[in-house]
């Protein structure tokens, strides 16, 4: 025996990534866990030490596949780049079928329920998607498009904001075409140089 894990890790932590997505880390059962991994108990706590430790590693997935997407809007400038990604994450009745929201936003709801380790790991993807913007603002700053003395760290956070409402207010009854213009209300909202 190799010792090697006989499960395809990758699978076990996208779908422990779905579980917590959906439920949260609070309702997620380890029941629930090891029906839609396939793991046993005894498998989950030997590779991952525990619930808690499986939740890191989805919350490490999600937030890599998060701001891989985020990376890669494209626009002729730092502004037309905010725009379009807050629009690549509007609602499409084509989407691929998936949990609702952001599991970051849903994470960093249920802060006091997270223990440190979770905790930190979710705060670390909203850093993440919070400096795509901060990158993209510096940009916009550096290329004339933002005042010289605009916030860019405020900013940042402002639209990290608009695009956590588009990802998760569809859910609460928001239509696609009040998310789209919530997006356009945004847009109007970038400074303009004096």
């Amino acid at each position: 025996m190799s010792g090697k894990p006989q499960y395809d890790e990758t699978a076990v932590i996208e779908a422990a990534m779905q579980v917590f997505w959906r439920h949260g880390y609070a309702a997620a059962s380890i029941n629930d866990l090891t029906a839609a991994t396939g793991l046993s108990r005894s498998s989950i706590y030997q590779r991952f030490r525990d619930k808690e430790g499986l939740f890191q590693h989805a919350v490490a997935r999600y937030t890599e596949r998060v701001l891989r997407r985020m990376d890669k809007v494209e626009g002729e400038t730092a502004r037309g780049r905010v725009a379009a990604l807050l629009r690549d994450f509007l609602p499409k009745a084509s989407a691929a079928p998936r949990p609702a929201g952001c599991m970051l936003a849903r994470s960093s709801a249920e802060q006091a329920d997270l223990p440190e380790g979770a905790r930190g790991a979710v705060m670390q993807g909203v850093a993440g998607q919070h400096a795509v913007f901060v990158r993209l603002l510096a940009q916009g700053v550096q290329d004339g498009e933002l005042p010289a003395d605009a916030d860019v760290d405020t900013l940042a956070w402002y639209y990290l904001g608009i695009l956590h409402a588009i990802m998760n207010l569809p859910q609460a009854g928001a239509t696609p075409a009040a998310m789209a213009g919530m997006a356009d209300i945004a847009m109007a909202a970038w400074p303009a140089k004096a």
